[in-house]
């Protein structure tokens, strides 16, 4: 499998609490329902938590801040995202969200790649 890896950074103009719920309660079922359009496998929304401990760990590396979040978007392989992205649906459906995105979404200060897991291990 592949999965998309999109590290989110909310809009300046939209409130922590509102990034969230909107990102959960209205993005989410858009995703949910366009998933067979765009042959999703698997999709999660990871939100960023413990001010205190991300501090932490930023201080003791240096970092810059934490994203906001971290999108996760699975497919089977490369061939079947290349697919939905050649078809009309597909496009339809990735336009579609792109559109949504821009509604809470700071894309100039996020970040999207595909990447491939490689476990390491698992307790």
């Amino acid at each position: 499998m592949i999965k998309l890896v999109y590290c989110l950074r909310k809009r300046a103009d939209m409130p922590e609490k509102e990034f969230r719920r909107y990102w959960r309660v209205d993005h989410a079922p858009l995703v949910t329902r366009l998933a067979q359009a765009i042959r999703a496998k698997k999709y999660i929304q990871s939100y960023t938590v413990e001010p205190e401990l991300n501090a932490l760990l930023l201080a003791s590396r240096g970092l810059a801040t934490p994203y906001d979040g971290i999108t996760e978007v699975w497919w089977d392989d490369a061939d079947s995202l290349r697919a939905a992205l050649a078809s009309k649906e597909g496009q339809a459906a990735f336009a579609a969200l792109l559109q949504d995105e821009a509604k809470f979404i700071d894309f100039s200060q996020s970040r999207v790649f595909i990447t491939e897991e490689h476990p390491i291990f698992e307790h």
